[in-house]
């Protein structure tokens, strides 16, 4: 992946997803607790999806905004298509591509229409943002071939400092629909907890595959510790990140903000 340097005539939105990429993948260290939450993140994702990918695989980068999982992915080998609402995006994705297929599909995600359906679908920090999920992953398995994979991630429910309701506890979610698709963290409707995935996963067809709870407290700078990440080591940080995954699962779902979760196609999806 390119790096790349704003310019004068910009568009707003470049120069918006650009602030991102700025901390996640460029380099500034003004807030290495999101950054390092970032990176931790893509680990677990590319891992995830290296375990059931071979090259030339069709992946679907869904809701992708400035497109870095599609240009990693394309990078490692696969036929990846980046979509997303703001159609004018694309340009600034194309700017940071360097190799690999990558093809672009703008659009609403519940409007897009595909000849062929694919190996890999990728959400990641999309479900949250959604007013139905459940509707919203009935429509991702659609575009997902029979046995094929979905690959989310999404901020965890369960985190001790988790502030919004479960959907599954949500009598009436339309009411939400007005505020769907937002982004950041501004937009977040519902945050899955882990014994909600399963059930929603298969209401549409698919069955989870794996499940894996990441970044704690420390290591993403929450509680006034993004301070640690100056003076500690890397390598202390992981060894703290592994301590709390050693520990019971009830305290694991407490302790860590985010989520990744695999599924799999079964056949009769909705």
């Amino acid at each position: 992946m390119k790096w790349v340097t704003p310019q004068a005539d910009w568009p707003e939105s470049w120069r918006h997803v650009y602030g991102f990429d700025r901390v996640e993948v460029f380099g500034d260290m003004s807030n290495p607790g999101h950054r390092r939450a970032y990176r931790a993140r893509a680990k677990q994702l590319l891992e995830m999806a290296a375990s059931v990918l071979k090259p030339g695989d069709r992946v679907l980068d869904l809701a992708a905004a400035q497109g870095n999982y599609t240009l990693w992915l394309a990078e490692r080998g696969y036929d990846v298509t980046w979509n997303d609402l703001r159609a004018d995006l694309e340009g600034y994705v194309r700017l940071k591509y360097e190799r690999g297929t990558v093809r672009y599909a703008p659009g609403n995600a519940f409007d897009l229409q595909f000849e062929q359906p694919f190996d890999l679908v990728v959400i990641t920090e999309i479900i949250e943002h959604v007013a139905h999920p459940d509707q919203f992953l009935a429509q991702v398995a659609r575009l997902t071939r029979p046995g094929g994979y979905v690959l989310l991630s999404t901020p965890n429910g369960g985190y001790f400092l988790s502030d919004r309701p479960r959907f599954s506890e949500t009598p009436d979610p339309s009411r939400f629909e007005a505020m769907q698709f937002q982004p950041d963290a501004s937009g977040h409707i519902f945050l899955l907890h882990e014994d909600e995935v399963a059930p929603l996963a298969a209401a549409a067809g698919l069955a989870v595959r794996e499940i894996r709870l990441f970044t704690n407290p420390l290591t993403n700078g929450h509680l006034k510790t993004a301070w640690t990440h100056r003076v500690l080591p890397p390598a202390v940080l992981d060894a703290l990140e592994s301590l709390t995954h050693a520990l019971p699962r009830p305290l694991v779902r407490r302790l860590h903000t985010a989520m990744a979760v695999l599924l799999q196609r079964t056949d009769g999806a909705a």
